[in-house]
Order: structure tokens, then sequence, then C-alpha cells
């Protein structure tokens, strides 16, 4: 679990399963147009499937996926993929929040937290974020971050039911250097996002 109260990314577990559904139904339209969809159609795996699917890259080393909870409600989701251990030690980092707490810092907080626990404690390397270039709310996030811009991916990601171009931004260990994201953006310990 990482801590930065009112802030709590913990593991998705399968009992997230309510508290998931009912934000995604609630946010449906907001974040429809960004969420990754399957390019094969057919059914789509159960909550409980997917999370069983987190648990097994996260045992592997391959993932890290985790809810965000505000205030002990579930908010969001920060998750590390694509993780590349041996002379990479990469990873590929995605979110999503809940409109109804969307632009108060929630998830440049939860982000910065999550690339502080790679850098300082997993010992990864470098850490990338791809935003499609129209998601102006995520573009703004990997700005207030100082994430580094280095093009754009054609056609990188299935979205909405479509490939999709993607904006890339990375940052490494040492440009963030000693101190963390929290210290380099300026996120004071207990700040109430707001």
């Amino acid at each position: 679990m990482l801590d930065h109260p009112p802030l709590r990314l913990r593991p998705v577990r399968v009992t997230d399963v309510g508290d998931w559904a009912e934000v995604q139904t609630r946010n449906r339209g907001w974040l429809g147009p960004w969420e990754a969809t399957n390019p094969e159609e057919g059914n789509s795996p159960s909550f409980g499937a997917v999370v069983r699917g987190f648990r097994r890259e996260a045992r592997a080393g391959r993932m890290l996926p985790l809810v965000v909870e505000v205030d002990g409600r579930l908010r969001g989701q920060v998750t590390v993929s694509n993780i590349v251990w041996g002379s990479a030690r990469t990873g590929s980092i995605g979110y999503w929040v809940d409109q109804e707490v969307a632009g108060r810092g929630i998830i440049p907080t939860a982000v910065a937290l999550v690339m502080d626990h790679c850098f300082g404690v997993l010992g990864l390397h470098r850490l990338e974020v791809n935003i499609r270039p129209e998601n102006t709310a995520s573009l703004a996030v990997a700005r207030k971050l100082g994430l580094r811009e280095e093009g754009i991916r054609r056609d990188f990601i299935h979205i909405d039911g479509r490939w999709r171009d993607h904006v890339s931004f990375a940052i490494t260990a040492e440009e963030v250097g000693p101190s963390g994201m929290i210290a380099r953006v300026g996120i004071s310990g207990g700040q109430r996002p707001g």
C-alpha cells in the first residue's frame, strides 16, 4: 500500500467488483473515449478474471495494478504494466479517475507516488505514459509531473473500437533524482487534493 492522505493506493481485489462497477457505470461517458478495447470481438472477461490476471502478472513482476482510494472510497486506478527487467528496467503507466474528483490533483499525486515506488523500491530505471492527443486532462497530468514528451506513436493502442495514436511521455530515475517525484512536483505530505 502507498499512502499520502487522503490518498491510498492498494492492490485491486476481487471484492472491489461492486465499487468498481458503480464508478465505471457512472463514468461511462467520461472514461469511454479513453478506455482500451480488444480488437477481437467477443465476450469480455469477468471482473474476477481480470483481477486474477492482474495478480498473476503482479506475482510475475510484470504489472503493478493499484486502486486509488480517496477518503476510503474507490476513485480510480493506476497500473504499471509491461514491466521489463534485465537491462531495460522499464514500465508503462496508465490511469483513470472518477469524474467527481477529477481536477483535484488526485491522479498527479497517485502517479507520483507510484513512480517513487517504482524508482525507489522496485529499482526501475524508466517509466512512460502514453496518452491520446485529444485527452487534454490526461496530457495535463503528464505535463504537471514534468514528463519528457518523446513523440507520437501511430496506431499504438486499440481504444474505443479503433487503433489510436498516442503521445509518448517518459522519465528516468536520474531525471527524478533522489528526492523523488512527490518532492519534484511540490506535493506536500498530507495535503488534501483540491
